[in-house]
């Protein structure tokens, strides 16, 4: 398993943000498209669906968390654990999901407390050729069934997005 950009990436499947919780709770990416699985049940919005996919309050690493929407989700996270925000609790983003019957978001968990402007910039981009039919997450899991290893570094995790996005 590991944390490149946005994305948390097993040999079998990748995730916006963190991998499943406790609960089971998260957003996996396919090639089909988006599935969310949260207390509500389990959610799918097929990519031929999307006119848009984008994920926002990101944290950013050494940035700071004044973002109105980040304190948002933060203090929603804060009220939903019952608890405290101590450093314990992921930060929390939202994927906005854009298609004919509207905009819908959908909150996960980050991976991290923060993700370089570099990885959320070619992230973004990534999860628009996804959508867009460009790329295929199954490159993702290839990856990480030949890789050896967990988190790369920043820079290989900038070059590694930069080689699945074709820039």
């Amino acid at each position: 398993m590991a944390m490149v950009g946005l994305f948390w990436i097993t040999e079998d499947s990748v995730y916006v943000g963190s991998p499943p919780n406790a609960e089971g709770h998260c957003l996996r990416i396919t090639s089909d498209g988006l599935q969310a699985r949260c207390s509500d049940g389990i959610r799918a919005w097929p990519w031929s669906r999307l006119s848009s996919a984008v994920v926002e309050a990101a944290p950013v690493e050494g940035g700071t968390k004044g973002a109105g929407r980040f304190l948002a989700a933060v203090l929603e996270a804060m009220v939903t654990l019952g608890s405290s925000y101590d450093g314990e609790a992921p930060p929390q983003m939202f994927l906005v999901l854009e298609s004919q019957d509207g905009t819908e978001e959908v909150q996960v968990s980050a991976a991290t407390t923060g993700y370089t402007s570099q990885e959320i910039t070619l992230s973004q981009r990534l999860l628009s050729r996804f959508r867009e039919g460009t790329a295929d997450p199954r490159t993702l899991t290839t990856w990480s069934r030949d890789h050896s290893g967990g988190t790369p570094k920043p820079t290989e995790r900038e070059a590694l997005l930069k080689e699945w996005t074709h820039e």
